[in-house]
């Protein structure tokens, strides 16, 4: 498998947004700080494994169609983060509501923050190296 600093660079930044935004609203909804800081340090090692477990999952589908592909795919892992979420927002603050709470506001943050960090990362070149050369190679051969 080739590796690509894009795809590092994004993982890296999305896992930083995701982080920060647990963190800040396991501390609002639980109204204490320490719990925002252990959910975030906890989630990023629960959500790491998760999601590799996840991708080995989907590693060997058998769903064909792309796009039901990525939307079954979407949707299976927000479930799986959630649930994450919310489990550790239980076992850290001592009250499952606390964590239904986190996990709740969380589908819609992460839904919106997502949206915001694809749209971002579209617009950035960073890692596409290859793909600008060849633009630019299809641009000078048109003249």
């Amino acid at each position: 498998m080739k590796f690509s600093k894009r795809h590092l660079a994004k993982t890296i930044t999305w896992r930083i947004i995701g982080t920060l935004d647990t963190m800040l609203l396991s501390w609002f909804i639980s109204g204490d700080f320490s719990i925002g800081m252990q959910m975030g340090l906890y989630e990023m090692v629960t959500k790491m494994v998760l999601y590799y477990l996840h991708e080995r999952v989907w590693f060997k589908s058998t769903i064909k169609s792309s796009n039901k592909r990525h939307i079954l795919k979407t949707f299976s892992w927000r479930g799986v983060g959630t649930l994450d979420t919310i489990i550790l927002g239980w076992v850290i603050s001592g009250n499952p509501l606390t964590g239904l709470k986190i996990g709740g506001a969380e589908v819609v943050t992460k839904m919106l923050l997502y949206f915001g960090h694809e749209k971002l990362w579209y617009r950035i070149n960073f890692g596409l190296d290859q793909r600008n050369k060849r633009k630019q190679v299809k641009n000078v051969n048109e003249l």
